[in-house]
């Protein structure tokens, strides 16, 4: 058996996954602009539920109105959304797999053209093409805080499993993590300790607000250019995770045999990340898998769970390629049928359709 495919379980209430894949946190446009889920967001994930993913993650959902990153995302910034909310969960739980929210919130990468107001951030700064975000206030850091803690509460009240905190990619959590976007120098800002503090008060406050037995992870990128943030920072931040009441920690790679260097030593980003929590916490690595072996050089390098994403796209039932004597997964361009066929909704696939080369033009 492909080791990718065995179950795992977290010390956390026992709880149980089928294996160890995962279909990532993905944007796909799909849901209302007033932030309820739609039936095509659901539908999505459900076939990746019934495709047999063991742990099945929705796209970034924002936790504050002000903090929706794009057009077509759903929210979870109140209980109005709880009716669509428990529909996804289900769909996905009802074939076996755990229904996994990302919380996230968009900071200064929260347009003003879809929230109304000027984005904020841990302080002030620019991001091209000329995006300014302004400091929040003490205030409006607790409330942000605060509304982290409530959308994981409903997300459990609907029937998550639990949730992932998006502290990669550049959005509001990575905000503060990074020494060149956190100019701040009260509490929240300065050293990297007290560039934690965010992160560790959302961790706190979605303990608060959630039962023992509710799941709480957190995604970081290793590199992060727009924040500052370096593998040195990255594995203080790993270094704190391990210190925080936390069930899994993402590492967010763009290729999984990309590689760092850190104390004149190289290696690939997983393996540093595995290196620092030495199997104190269940890892998840992403990054350009596609095939069988792909997923066992993940393991290999020392993750317990593999995450796809555009192999999950094209492919619905993608854990089914790693069984023995199982084809490689076909790859891009995939056609306009095919990607239908895959419950991709005429949204999401338009949206494919930056990705170069991944959507084939029928005739």
């Amino acid at each position: 058996m492909h080791p990718a495919l065995e179950p795992f379980v977290f010390e956390r209430g026992g709880i149980e996954v089928a294996n160890r894949c995962v279909l990532a946190a993905m944007t796909n446009k799909q849901s209302h602009e007033s932030g309820e889920i739609s039936e095509a967001e659901v539908r999505w994930l459900e076939a990746r539920a019934r495709g047999g993913f063991g742990m099945v993650f929705t796209a970034a959902t924002h936790v504050e109105a002000d903090g929706k990153g794009w057009n077509g995302a759903f929210g979870t910034f109140s209980d109005e959304f709880l009716p669509g909310m428990t529909e996804m969960a289900h769909s996905i739980k009802k074939h076996g797999a755990l229904a996994m929210a990302q919380l996230f919130h968009g900071g200064i990468r929260a347009p003003e053209e879809l929230t109304g107001v000027q984005p904020k951030s841990a302080s002030t700064h620019t991001v091209p093409p000329d995006i300014t975000a302004r400091a929040m206030e003490e205030q409006e850091i607790l409330a942000t805080v605060r509304a982290f803690g409530q959308a994981a509460r409903r997300c459990e009240q609907a029937g998550f499993d639990g949730i992932e905190l998006h502290g990669a990619h550049g959005y509001l959590i990575s905000q503060f993590l990074g020494p060149t976007s956190n100019q701040r120098t009260d509490a929240w800002g300065g050293s990297s300790k007290a560039r934690h503090r965010f992160l560790a008060a959302v961790v706190k406050e979605v303990r608060q607000q959630t039962s023992p037995n509710f799941l709480v992870g957190v995604r970081l990128s290793p590199v992060q250019t727009s924040t500052g943030i370096t593998l040195s920072d990255a594995m203080e931040t790993t270094k704190s995770c391990l210190t925080w009441e936390l069930d899994f920690l993402h590492i967010s790679c763009w290729d999984i045999n990309e590689e760092g260097t850190l104390d004149h030593r190289t290696q690939r980003f997983t393996e540093w990340c595995a290196e620092w929590l030495n199997g104190n916490l269940p890892l998840i690595t992403t990054g350009g898998i596609w095939t069988a072996k792909d997923a066992e050089d993940g393991l290999i390098q020392g993750a317990d769970f593999v995450g796809v994403a555009r192999a999950g796209i094209g492919h619905h039932n993608w854990p089914s390629y790693l069984t023995q004597g199982a084809t490689e997964p076909s790859r891009p361009p995939f056609s306009t049928t095919h990607l239908q066929n895959q419950a991709l909704s005429p949204v999401f696939i338009d949206y494919m359709r930056r990705w170069q080369g991944f959507v084939h033009e029928e005739r």
